[in-house]
């Protein structure tokens, strides 16, 4: 007997407590949602801004070139700038109409040149370099096309 009493409470108890949530809660939660003003402060120059921001963005396109993957020829590695940038020159010297790009990731310089669009071009130019540098590597990655010939011939 006692254990009817004991369920019989609890389900008291769970009605209770269902019944003060409806009546209590929920009508002070639908209170929070009332409405309000909201005033947008701004500077003018936003405006402004917002306007001529498709010009913007047609004039940084125009400004650098199309990238895509392609390889390069690493000519250079390592840790002293002015080895990397007399690199740069001996191969310059040799090939002027290849462009080379030194970067620094510390503590180390790199020298790569060229941008080519197959590993095969970048392989011709690596064999043709194996007397004049000695450390030479074939990276991938973002290159710079060669641009492109318009005229009408």
């Amino acid at each position: 007997m006692k254990k009817a009493k004991s369920h019989s409470t609890a389900k008291y108890s769970v009605a209770i407590v269902c019944f003060f949530f409806m009546a209590v809660l929920l009508p002070a939660l639908s209170f929070a949602q009332t409405r309000g003003k909201v005033e947008v402060v701004k500077d003018p120059l936003i405006d402004t801004f917002i306007a001529r921001r498709p010009m913007l963005n047609k004039a940084i396109l125009n400004i650098g070139e199309e990238t895509v993957y392609g390889y390069r020829v690493q000519i250079f590695f390592g840790s002293s700038r002015q080895a990397a940038y007399d690199a740069q020159e001996k191969f310059r010297q040799e090939y002027p109409d290849l462009r080379t790009y030194v970067s620094y990731t510390e503590p180390n310089f790199k020298v790569q040149a060229g941008d080519f669009r197959t590993r095969l071009e970048a392989e011709k130019l690596r064999n043709e370099l194996t007397q004049s540098f000695t450390t030479l590597f074939i990276i991938s990655g973002k290159i710079n096309p060669p641009k492109a010939d318009t005229s009408n011939d």
